[in-house]
Formats: C-alpha cells, sequence, structure tokens
C-alpha cells in the first residue's frame, strides 16, 4: 500500500515538470534559433525591403537627397552663378520699357526725405467738377502711377532696413489718396446727374430715347425759324420845358 502512494506522488512530481505544448518546436531542435540580423553592409543591404510603391520616398528639398532615379537632364551639368561683377555679360535694357514706371524721372530706387515732401496739395472737388472725362482719366491714371512708384520705394526701405522716408512717403500717399477719393466723387456726381437726366427724359414728349444713332434725339415743339422783327409805334416823349 505504501509503494503504490509513492509511486503516484513520483508519477504526479514527473507530470508538473512537462512543459506546455506550445514550446514544442523549440525543444524539440537541438541548435539554437537566432534571428537574420547583421550589421555588416552585404547583409544588411540584401535584406528584402518594405516598399510602399511611392516614388518620392526618401526625396527631401530640406536634406537635398535629390532624386532616386535620374531623369534626363541629369548628364547635363547645371549652369554655375557668375560672382565676379566684372565677368558678367551686360544686358541691353530699353529706355521706354513699362517697368521704369515704378520708378522716378531720374531712374533710382529710393529719394531723399527732401524730394519725397516737395509735392502741393490735393485736389479738391470743386476743382474736378470742371474737368472733362478725358482729364479725370488720366488724372486717376496718375495717381495710380504715383502710389506704384511709393509702393516700390516703400519696399526697397525695408529691405534696405534705410530708416528714413518713411513719414514723407505717408504723407504724400495720403494726398495721392486724397485726390482720387475726390475723382470719385466728381464722377459719382456726373453719374447721379445723368440719370435723374434719364429719368426725367421718359416723361418728356420733346424726347426720343430710342432715336437712331445720328439722329436727333431731342425734338422740340417751337419752330427753329428765326423770329422776324416786327415794327411796333415807339410813343415820343416830349419833354417838358
Amino acid at each position: 500500500m505504501g509503494s503504490i502512494v509513492v509511486k503516484t506522488a513520483c508519477r504526479a512530481f514527473s507530470l508538473s515538470k512537462i512543459p506546455p505544448t506550445f514550446l514544442a518546436p523549440i525543444l524539440s531542435s537541438s541548435t539554437p534559433i537566432r534571428a537574420a540580423f547583421s550589421t555588416s553592409s552585404p547583409l544588411a543591404n540584401g535584406r528584402k525591403r518594405n516598399r510602399d510603391n511611392n516614388p518620392n520616398r526618401g526625396v527631401s528639398a530640406l536634406r537635398r537627397t535629390g532624386l532616386k532615379n535620374k531623369v534626363e537632364m541629369s548628364r547635363y551639368p547645371l549652369p554655375q552663378p557668375v560672382t565676379d561683377p566684372t565677368k558678367r555679360s551686360k544686358v541691353a535694357v530699353d529706355d521706354n520699357h513699362g517697368l521704369w514706371g515704378f520708378f522716378r524721372s531720374e531712374k533710382k530706387a529710393l529719394n531723399t526725405p527732401e524730394e519725397d515732401n516737395a509735392f502741393g496739395r490735393p485736389w479738391v472737388v470743386e476743382e474736378l467738377r470742371h474737368k472733362s472725362w478725358e482729364d479725370l482719366h488720366s488724372l486717376w491714371w496718375v495717381c495710380c502711377k504715383e502710389r506704384n512708384i511709393l509702393a516700390t520705394q516703400a519696399y526697397e526701405r525695408a529691405r534696405l532696413k534705410a530708416g528714413y522716408g518713411d513719414a514723407e512717403s505717408q504723407e504724400r500717399a495720403r494726398a495721392v489718396r486724397q485726390t482720387q477719393k475726390a475723382i470719385k466723387h466728381a464722377l459719382t456726381e456726373r453719374c447721379y446727374a445723368f440719370e435723374e437726366a434719364r429719368r426725367v427724359a421718359t416723361t418728356d414728349p420733346e424726347v426720343d430715347l430710342e432715336a437712331a444713332p445720328g439722329t436727333q434725339a431731342y425734338r422740340p415743339s417751337y419752330s427753329d425759324e428765326p423770329l422776324q422783327e416786327q415794327d411796333y409805334p415807339v410813343k415820343a416823349s416830349v419833354a417838358s420845358s
């Protein structure tokens, strides 16, 4: 009886030390399993890479990695900038080029504060009411040209960090804007007057708004014949003596 108990206890102890079934493949192999890892270049480059079919993978403009594959222009050398001013070729520029309109007549980028401060007063509405459409149109584009010049000079001062001329340039620009505002005011008055005249003409029987081009739209009811002079008796006044 005692021997049976000892055998049962030994069998239970041996079963408790049996490893799980999922570790059987590892215990059955005699050689240890190692991962395929190597820091040497032949083995590291021979490994299969995971590709995501992205042709721009690894291309960076910040790190200057460039393109992976060569393109058609890769065999041609890139032009190098000419840093020596004496070796640069002279470019012929037309004196009447449109870009000269962004500069003064002297073709210089900046003016002195005294030159920017030498300007007159802006135009007022009372003066512009007597101007023709052609004059207002020309004056408007003169103001636009002046604002382009002032904007070019402001950009150049900010680039050079000149530290002067901002106050004078702003005063000049304010005068130009006031002139443009007065031009708009005068044209708005003419627009209102034209619309009012058209409204009155629709109720005037002497005005034909549907007249053909080249014909007379205003047809007065009275005759255009000159008035005949008539003889009226003139009473002579006798001066009393």
